[in-house]
């Protein structure tokens, strides 16, 4: 019974507030550099810098985007090691975690040169925006396999419900860019490469003070058991495999997610240059949201990982259930604000009025989007947790179709209104196609004794599953 209170005390909604507080602040801080970014260019460069920064952020956003597998994949297979109590199961994760990382960075290195190709034929600067922007992911390209094993090592911090270690991670890469843009791009004159070198010395800096404190975290709960890297283990075929296959999942999963993104601004400049200006900005109020709902799903990876590694079904019910709670009534509290505040926001975005007016107009469709997709946000995060990959790739390729023929068919109709209306159908199905395979999560999890999701799991406490 001690420990039954002890694992609910651990989900109370206090307890839960705690963890994602941190990850909440973490996501927010984000943005906060390429404004710094922009504003050093902005004030002390040209035109033609400012356009470099814009198009290789983009790319590299993007790029990074499609690799954030290695955080998402990395949680739920080391909450779940966790909850397992298999310490050598965590460090073995994060070792192929690494491996993966260190293996695509060296990749994108060595093919620059095509990749910064590719990325500027799709581009559509002038030449000499073009030449600065190749300048800078010259530079830039050489922070990846940093960036890389910084996702694997904050995805094993989020596993294990460390997350102020990460908060203080990304004020540290946030803070030192910040620094080192304004010496190197500021003070030096450096102009758009020293913006890149900045960024990618904060990246390097970081991921070596990530992985000395994750080594220290891992050796404390190592406690001296046998040998600290299984390298054998680490490199298992099978769970290689599984590594990889999940992965893959989740990068399509993330593909068709920027795609949708992508499709609904480039069908909002259909509409004219004022609904395209005004859908991005609502993009930014539904962007800024996302990192308070994504504190919860966060949190809810670990959580459920960990549940389903010790096999217990109670504890998995209750996390869902008051994490979910607690990002619903954020995703109320969110939406309403921009109804009420949502034009005061618009307002200091933009003093262009016919942007401002196509704004009013589609703001209560970015509320609704707001309130709706803390289930999307949710799901997600649970079955990371669980590394239900193939589930979420399903999901998002159904959610893809169902938006395409809901703009297909709404768009010519009724316009920017139409497409919104695509845009929420697509959040929601997102919601539902996962939703149809909770049931299945659940009963993996009732399975005592077997493996349970792709790790091994404990026996759990026989009492803490029979409560229902």
């Amino acid at each position: 019974m001690e420990s039954l209170r002890t694992h609910e005390a651990s989900l109370g909604y206090l307890a839960i507030w705690q963890r994602a507080w941190p990850i909440i602040l973490a996501n927010a801080a984000t943005p906060l550099l390429g404004l710094v970014d922009t504003a050093v260019i902005g004030n002390l460069g040209n035109l033609s810098q400012l356009g470099a920064i814009a198009f290789g952020a983009m790319v590299f956003n993007f790029l990074y985007w499609s690799f954030g597998f290695l955080r998402m994949g990395t949680t739920g297979f080391t909450a779940q090691a966790a909850g397992a109590a298999d310490e050598a199961e965590v460090r073995a994760t994060l070792g192929r975690a690494l491996l993966v990382g260190a293996a695509l960075g060296l990749g994108m290195i060595l093919l620059q040169r095509p990749l910064a190709s590719l990325a500027l034929s799709l581009l559509q600067g002038s030449a000499e925006v073009e030449a600065m922007t190749g300048a800078y992911f010259g530079v830039r390209i050489w922070g990846a396999p940093a960036t890389l094993g910084i996702y694997a090592l904050m995805g094993t911090l989020i596993g294990l419900g460390e997350s102020r270690r990460l908060l203080q991670l990304q004020l540290l890469l946030n803070g030192l860019n910040m620094l080192l843009d304004v010496l190197f791009a500021g003070l030096l004159g450096w102009g758009a490469e020293g913006i890149a070198l900045g960024t990618a010395l904060a990246e390097w800096v970081t991921v070596t003070v990530a992985g000395l404190m994750v080594l220290r975290l891992l050796r404390r709960r190592h406690a001296g058991q046998g040998a600290f890297w299984c390298w054998r283990r680490v490199l298992e075929r099978r769970k290689l495999r599984q590594t990889l296959a999940a992965n893959t999942d989740i990068l399509i999963r993330t593909l068709l997610l920027l795609a949708s993104f992508a499709w609904f601004i480039n069908q909002s400049a259909v509409y004219g240059d004022a609904v395209l200006g005004a859908n991005h900005i609502l993009l930014q109020l539904v962007s800024f949201s996302a990192f308070f709902l994504d504190g919860y799903a966060f949190v809810a990876e670990a959580l459920v990982g960990e549940a389903l590694g010790a096999g217990r079904q109670r504890r998995l019910r209750l996390a869902v259930r008051r994490t979910t709670a607690l990002a619903a009534c954020t995703a109320l509290l969110l939406a309403v604000a921009i109804l009420l505040l949502g034009d005061q926001a618009v307002r200091a975005l933009t003093d262009l009025t016919a942007v401002r007016v196509a704004a009013a107009d589609a703001l209560p469709w970015a509320g609704l989007y707001v309130l709706l997709s803390f289930a999307a946000f949710q799901l997600d995060g649970i079955f990371i947790g669980a590394t239900r990959t193939r589930q979420m790739r399903n999901a998002a390729v159904v959610a893809t179709v169902v938006f395409l023929f809901a703009w297909w068919w709404l768009a010519p109709t009724f316009g920017n209104t139409g497409l919104w209306w695509a845009f929420l159908l697509y959040v929601c199905t997102r919601a539902l196609a996962l939703a149809v395979y909770y049931p299945g999560l659940l009963r993996v999890a009732a399975r005592q004794g077997s493996n349970v999701g792709l790790i091994p799991t404990g026996t759990g406490d026989a009492g803490d599953d029979q409560v229902q």
